[in-house]
């Protein structure tokens, strides 16, 4: 694990960068070549390569969202079938998944649209044009790529013990939020994510207006921070990107 923050989310988790201590963007590039514009494209019968390129682009552009199929189509200039059968292959070769909404309806005022992410940061990168990690300290996507990166994180914990991950998030139409809902068994747990090295006060509203509604099924909440230290509150646990 690199020791800086912005360092891991440029690398990203493939093992060959690792083993082999390879350039990343060389190692991207190859990968991107030579799988997802080969083998991928061959399983889609993509005929415009380019397209394809700008389809990959767009979704880096919009992970850690709300996915849109109608507008990623129309951006990309395929159909809405298109982008589905796109989607369907990148999510069964492990490059990207959906994030579903959390089912309970609380009220009649939530986001029902599952958000997009990819499994890994450093594939996201190079898809974003980031050629050092240095450009990810003032990039405008950076608390996108944490985000990213720690939803993966957790995937892959659940995956790698045989386990779909079956986590969601939490959005109402007034703009409260939390990013990951963990099923536990007797509760769900809420799980905010900030890119920042330090906590502000505004980081809890979420998780805060969560306790509220879910009463009892609330579980014990948790926020993962860009920050080196992790706390133990008498009311969260506060989690390092150091100790996912």
């Amino acid at each position: 694990m690199p020791n800086d923050l912005d360092t891991a989310l440029f690398k990203g988790a493939y093992p060959p960068i690792y083993d082999r201590d390879l350039d990343p963007s060389g190692w991207y590039a190859n990968y991107v070549q030579t799988y997802l514009e080969r083998d991928v494209r061959q399983l889609i019968n993509v005929r415009d390569l380019t397209q394809f390129q700008r389809f990959l682009r767009l979704c880096a552009g919009r992970s850690g969202q709300l996915l849109n199929q109608s507008a990623l189509g129309e951006e990309t200039g395929v159909s809405h079938n298109t982008v589905r059968d796109w989607l369907s292959v990148l999510e069964a070769s492990f490059i990207i998944h959906r994030l579903p909404p959390y089912h309970r309806n609380f009220n009649k005022r939530l986001v029902k649209t599952p958000k997009l992410y990819f499994y890994d940061t450093g594939l996201l990168a190079w898809l974003l044009g980031i050629e050092d990690a240095r450009q990810i300290r003032t990039h405008p996507l950076r608390g996108a790529l944490f985000e990213t990166w720690v939803v993966s994180e957790f995937a892959k914990k659940r995956l790698n013990t045989g386990r779909p991950p079956q986590f969601s998030f939490w959005r109402d139409r007034s703009g409260h939020e939390v990013d990951l809902l963990l099923p536990e068994s007797a509760s769900v747990r809420p799980v905010e994510i900030k890119s920042g090295a330090t906590l502000q006060r505004d980081a809890w509203r979420g998780l805060a207006r969560w306790q509220e509604l879910a009463g009892s099924e609330a579980g014990r909440p948790m926020l993962v921070y860009g920050g080196d230290e992790s706390q133990t509150r008498s009311d969260a646990d506060v989690l390092s990107w150091r100790d996912i």
